[in-house]
């Protein structure tokens, strides 16, 4: 059949041909293909967007023929193009609805594709985190309540490290929460009470991203149990304190020793005392007290001066801003080990760790263990020792709860029992109090 001739189609059937049209060629010569198709009495012309050299086309066959560059995919697209429109004329039959130009038109347009649907950003866990403590400090943290959790974010970036991939929100599920917990008693050395301590801030941090941020996580909190070990506190018997206070030191440590016996005859946190003034000291009966309110826990608390705590006062008043001399508590407690070095605080007691799920014991000397908090532990002990009702000591050191401070009740009645058992079951000869080496634990004390 010639190619211009109008073939005779029956009525309900379509039939398709390719041309070239000679009469429209480009600058090369070469000429658009056009598909033709006869239907229902209606005839449909539409551009191929393909061309070719007349040398190039099989006008008997309607396809291109050699030397035509890329014949075979070529005549598959023109197949391809023929078949999708009978589809279409079938699919509109079969439907019972109107064969039209328009819409067998509209099954050779090429196809819309779906409008790309942008992937959310990844949450990358360490950038949360960040997202968290910026949040906390908007919220009025103090800094010294920052400082924990800044470590707990050092440690998840180390442990991405470990990893050597970045962390997303939803990879950290139970699984990935053992392995943070193995990096960090494993690798990091860290003991028991401070990995509790990660544990904590890392609650913490999931209960903000899910609650405040909306976000899902891969694990609850109450998942990730842990248990915190039972501590004994460092403290200094009365002997061990008497000792401390006459040793000969040089000078370069006396201000250490003369802050550290302040603290220990007043309960005070390290924090405090950098950051006592003249404003803290006022007049009760004739005596002189401290009135502040603590940094760590904002709670008001006022502290009567016992005559050794009021001559340091005197020692150094006048001398500085503040009340007392005071460096950073790191200094000090390098300080204090030697400290403690030079006024006999040799005797060894029993350090108790835990390692790698083991308990480990050794032997160390007692001022190796000396921190600015054994002040504290020394002051609620010896308190306690001398009869101060526990509720009026709990109001000193500041305690929201009472349970806090029968911990130091509980020490002083394992003294008591210890004296007893030595009185009525052992050798009635007085034994100085400084030779009593309760066990210790070298954890971060609660209080």
């Amino acid at each position: 059949m010639a190619p211009n001739c109008t073939p005779k189609t029956n009525r309900f059937m379509l039939t398709i041909q390719f041309d070239r049209r000679a009469d429209r060629p480009d600058a090369a010569g070469r000429c658009p293909i056009h598909l033709r198709a006869y239907f229902d009495g209606l005839r449909l012309r539409v551009a191929t967007r393909e061309k070719c050299l007349a040398t190039d086309w099989n006008a008997d066959k309607g396809k291109f023929k050699k030397p035509f560059p890329g014949l075979t995919e070529a005549n598959e697209y023109l197949e391809t193009l023929a078949e999708r429109m009978q589809a279409r004329y079938r699919q509109l039959r079969s439907a019972g609805m109107a064969v039209t130009i328009e819409a067998l038109k509209a099954a050779l347009a090429p196809p819309v594709e779906a409008p790309k649907v942008e992937e959310p950003a990844p949450i990358f866990l360490t950038d949360l985190y960040a997202d968290y403590q910026a949040a906390l400090k908007a919220r009025g943290n103090l800094v010294q309540s920052m400082v924990s959790v800044a470590t707990t974010f050092t440690h998840l970036n180390r442990f991405e490290k470990v990893l050597k991939r970045r962390l997303l929100l939803g990879d950290y599920d139970l699984a990935l929460h053992d392995q943070f917990l193995a990096y960090l008693r494993g690798t990091r050395k860290l003991g028991q009470n401070t990995v509790c301590k990660t544990v904590k801030h890392v609650k913490a941090f999931l209960r903000y991203v899910r609650e405040d941020r909306r976000l899902p996580v891969a694990v609850e909190a109450r998942e990730m149990k842990i248990r915190w070990a039972e501590v004994e506190k460092v403290y200094l018997s009365a002997a061990e304190l008497s000792l401390l206070e006459k040793a000969l030191l040089p000078s370069s440590l006396v201000a250490t020793r003369d802050a550290f016996l302040f603290c220990c005859y007043t309960g005070l946190r390290h924090s405090d005392l950098t950051e006592l003034s003249q404003a803290n000291v006022q007049t009760w009966d004739g005596s002189r007290i401290l009135r502040l309110t603590q940094t760590k826990t904002r709670t008001a608390v006022s502290i009567y001066l016992t005559p050794p705590a009021a001559a340091l006062l005197d020692k150094y008043d006048g001398t500085r801003a503040h009340l007392l001399p005071a460096t950073s508590n790191q200094v000090m407690n390098r300080n204090l080990k030697r400290i403690g070095q030079l006024a006999g605080l040799r005797d060894l007691v029993e350090v108790v760790t835990i390692e790698e799920g083991k308990v480990v014991k050794r032997q160390q000397p007692k001022h190796e263990l000396v921190s600015m908090h054994t002040a504290r532990h020394t002051f609620a002990v010896l308190s306690l020792m001398r009869g101060l009702p526990v509720a009026v000591l709990q109001k000193v050191l500041g305690h929201a709860k009472i349970q806090t401070t029968m911990l130091y009740a509980k020490v002083v009645e394992d003294f008591q029992h210890q004296e007893m058992r030595r009185i009525w079951e052992g050798n009635a000869t007085p034994v100085p109090a400084a030779d009593s080496n309760p066990v210790c634990v070298i954890e971060a004390a609660v209080a």
